[in-house]
């Protein structure tokens, strides 16, 4: 396929992705958070245990500052509490409070039913292709982005 042709599927999925984005960017200003905030209380909802701030920042490609700062939000407002791993007193887990069990249970059950609900509106064979093939896409497109030098090199 031509490069241009190419660059038009790429816009095409790029503005699909920016739909899906917003979406969640919409959904998350309706509760009075950024997007970040909003998958950061994701990841702490569907783990019952806690989870890893360090997890937390590998999974949202998020600085450790960005992390700590969406954390010591909901802390001060009783949502979260931190506690320290007892294996590497360095690592926090972070935890729902029951007032922030209380608090999550009205925003991240439904956003979760509804993408189950949006992905249940196609076929088997159509969710298997499209997790394929956002996988493979994402695989080679963090690898050409890793390939490009720093400025300066």
């Amino acid at each position: 396929m031509q490069r241009e042709d190419v660059r038009a599927y790429v816009n095409r999925y790029c503005k699909l992705r920016d739909v899906q984005f917003s979406a969640y960017e919409l959904y998350a200003r309706k509760h009075g958070l950024t997007a970040k905030e909003l998958f950061v209380l994701d990841l702490v909802w569907f783990a019952p245990d806690g989870c890893l701030q360090s997890e937390i920042c590998e999974r949202l490609s998020a600085t450790r500052q960005t992390v700590s700062a969406i954390v010591k939000k909901f802390m001060k407002k009783g949502y979260v509490e931190l506690s320290e791993l007892a294996a590497d007193r360095r690592s926090k887990i972070v935890r729902l409070t029951p007032a922030g069990v209380e608090y999550v249970r009205a925003i991240i059950p439904p956003a979760a039913d509804a993408e189950i609900d949006a992905m249940a509106e196609l076929s088997g064979e159509d969710i298997a292709e499209l997790v394929r093939l956002t996988t493979l896409f994402s695989s080679h497109m963090k690898r050409k982005f890793d390939e490009i030098p720093e400025v300066g090199e």
